[in-house]
Formats: structure tokens, C-alpha cells, sequence
């Protein structure tokens, strides 16, 4: 049973270290003033890059603001390269009307750590 715990310990101490790994980079996507049908069409094919990145930690927030034409999204990243590499993948990108990239000093959030499982 200690054995288990220890075990349970370290994987969530890999799983905060991997969270703490690399820079965080604030991105501010300003939207078209008018959203056409091919904006709107796109919209599953982000949501399912955005989903990647979340799962795979490149991503720690997504928010929108409809009411000021706002996206606003952070991503961890070794370089500023890396980050923009990723908002070129994000099919939304090619259609915002602006995209600023700033390098965060700091980003506080709460670690969330999904626990583990157990069959006991």
C-alpha cells in the first residue's frame, strides 16, 4: 500500500513538473468584425486543435469575448517560435484581424492534478 502511494506521489510530481516546464506566452487574437459562414465553418476544426493542446499541456487558457471581438489564450512554450508555430495551426488564425504574442512574467493558476484512478 506504501509502495502504491509513493508511486501516486511521484507521477503527480512528474504531472506538476511537466505544467511548470518551459514560458508562458499570452496570446490576444482580435476577431473580424463580421463573422462569415467560412469563420463559423472553421470553428469545430479549432476546437479540436485547441482540445490537442489542452491535452497535451501547450495550452492553460482559451477565453472569447464575443462583445469585444476578443480571443485571448495562453500557451506554454520553450520560445516565442514554438507559440507561433502553434497559432499558425490554429485554422481561426488566417481569418483574425490582428494576433499580438506577449511573453508573461507570470501566470498564476491553481495546479489541478486528475487522480488517479483506483480499483480498491
Amino acid at each position: 500500500m506504501k509502495h502504491t502511494n509513493q508511486n501516486r506521489f511521484l507521477k503527480q510530481q512528474q504531472q506538476i513538473k511537466k505544467l511548470e516546464s518551459g514560458f508562458q506566452y499570452m496570446v490576444d487574437f482580435r476577431l473580424p468584425d463580421i463573422l462569415t459562414e467560412e469563420f463559423i465553418a472553421l470553428i469545430p476544426r479549432q476546437r479540436k486543435v485547441v482540445d490537442f493542446y489542452f491535452r497535451n499541456g501547450k495550452m492553460v487558457n482559451y477565453a472569447l469575448s464575443l462583445e469585444h471581438s476578443k480571443l485571448w489564450a495562453i500557451f506554454r512554450a520553450n520560445t516565442e517560435y514554438e507559440v507561433l508555430q502553434m497559432i499558425a495551426e490554429l485554422p481561426l488564425t488566417p481569418l483574425m484581424d490582428d494576433v499580438q504574442v506577449s511573453s508573461l512574467t507570470f501566470y498564476n493558476s491553481p495546479v489541478q492534478v486528475v487522480p488517479e484512478f483506483s480499483f480498491n
